[in-house]
């Protein structure tokens, strides 16, 4: 699945070249910070209380409540110009791999189409405004390639993920398409992190587990293949 048009892989080109980086350094302070919380956690001597059969019990308290608000939250994150990394990680640590991976999709699937919505019918000139000129090539990505574009722009991080969302509310490409290229192709990264952090309680304790080797390969993946997809369509 690659982009032919020259114009449209020009403009890839060259946001990824600006972004690599960028999500290099961002992944590197991901896993700087998760050790340093690590580190400081079993100093303080907090990790006696980060049972991870302790933790879900106490979710579990909850029944559907729990992973009803924690959807809700996610899918306010996107409009409000928030990060959606640290609510995946909590996600992966407080429902686990599958079920944190579940609802950390249907989240941040949902927050993206309510960008997408929003941008559409409410807020067109203000984001407009935002996108400084580049919604031509946006819109023109998506004119010649419809949801391929769509989930081009998924899998490499060209844009911040928030405005990606309402960048697209503003082109032709139908709410349908949007959606469903959207939820398929943001669940590698989603997964890639909520499996990852779902045995950070574990490495908490000293514990490796199969969740962790699982994340760290899925999370190399997911860094590499901006770097594949770029030496592809050159």
């Amino acid at each position: 699945m690659f982009i032919r048009d020259k114009s449209v892989v020009v403009f890839i080109i060259s946001m990824s070249e600006q972004n690599r980086i960028k999500s290099i350094v961002k992944l590197s302070l991901f896993i700087t910070s998760l050790a340093v919380i690590i580190i400081a956690i079993k100093i303080s001597g907090i990790d006696q209380f980060l049972e991870k059969e302790r933790l879900q019990n106490w979710i579990n308290g909850f029944g559907s409540k729990g992973p009803i608000a924690y959807m809700l939250l996610f899918s306010l994150t996107p409009s409000l110009f928030l990060p959606g990394l640290p609510i995946t990680v909590a996600g992966g640590i407080v429902f686990g791999a599958l079920w944190g991976t579940i609802y950390a999709s249907i989240g941040s699937t949902i927050g993206a189409c309510l960008a997408f919505l929003i941008a559409r019918y409410f807020a067109r000139n203000q984001i407009e405004n935002l996108l400084s000129g580049r919604l031509k090539a946006i819109d023109e990505g998506v004119e010649k390639n419809g949801w391929i574009f769509v989930a081009v722009t998924r899998l490499i991080p060209l844009f911040p993920f928030n405005l990606l969302n309402y960048s697209f509310g503003l082109t032709k490409i139908k709410f349908r398409d949007y959606a469903i290229a959207s939820w398929i192709f943001m669940l590698p990264g989603t997964a890639a992190y909520t499996i990852f952090s779902s045995s950070l309680l574990d490495a908490i304790h000293g514990r490796v587990s199969k969740e962790l080797i699982i994340g760290i390969v899925l999370l190399a993946f997911i860094s590499a293949v901006p770097i594949i997809y770029r030496a592809k369509i050159k």
